[in-house]
């Protein structure tokens, strides 16, 4: 039995944008609920972090099988690879790195996703046409 999934852009659309969402928000539910915060809901709203990686890297590996374009195709990889070393490097502190790419490469990750969607999908179930 094969499993295919048709919007796997739109999924790395959403994904990202919500990881977005999350990232941003993060500081400011965090500094105006400071002292209502436990442990758990803590734990529970940065394990979010992982999720989203483990949700765009599904829409990334299935977009890539699905684009027609080498260099949308290397793009998305990069832009998630990235994505994941900022998101870990937060989490784990070992570099100062200035938020600002963590949120470009969401952004990033999510234009890449609109374009591959509009401009670079195979119309069969095999993609084999390498247009540039």
């Amino acid at each position: 039995m094969k499993i295919t999934f048709n919007n796997s852009d739109h999924l790395g659309i959403i994904s990202s944008g919500l990881c977005l969402l999350h990232c941003i928000a993060t500081p400011f539910i965090f500094l105006s609920q400071i002292t209502v915060i436990s442990q758990e809901i803590s734990f529970l709203w940065f394990s979010l972090n992982y999720f989203f990686l483990g949700i765009s890297f599904l829409a990334v590996y299935l977009s890539i099988k699905n684009s027609s374009n080498l260099f949308v195709k290397i793009s998305l990889f990069s832009s998630w690879f990235l994505f994941c070393l900022f998101i870990l490097n937060e989490e784990l502190e070992i570099f100062h790195i200035p938020e600002l790419l963590t949120y470009s490469s969401a952004i990033s990750l999510c234009c890449l996703h609109v374009y591959n969607l509009k401009f670079c999908r195979c119309k069969e179930d095999k993609c084999c046409i390498h247009e540039n």
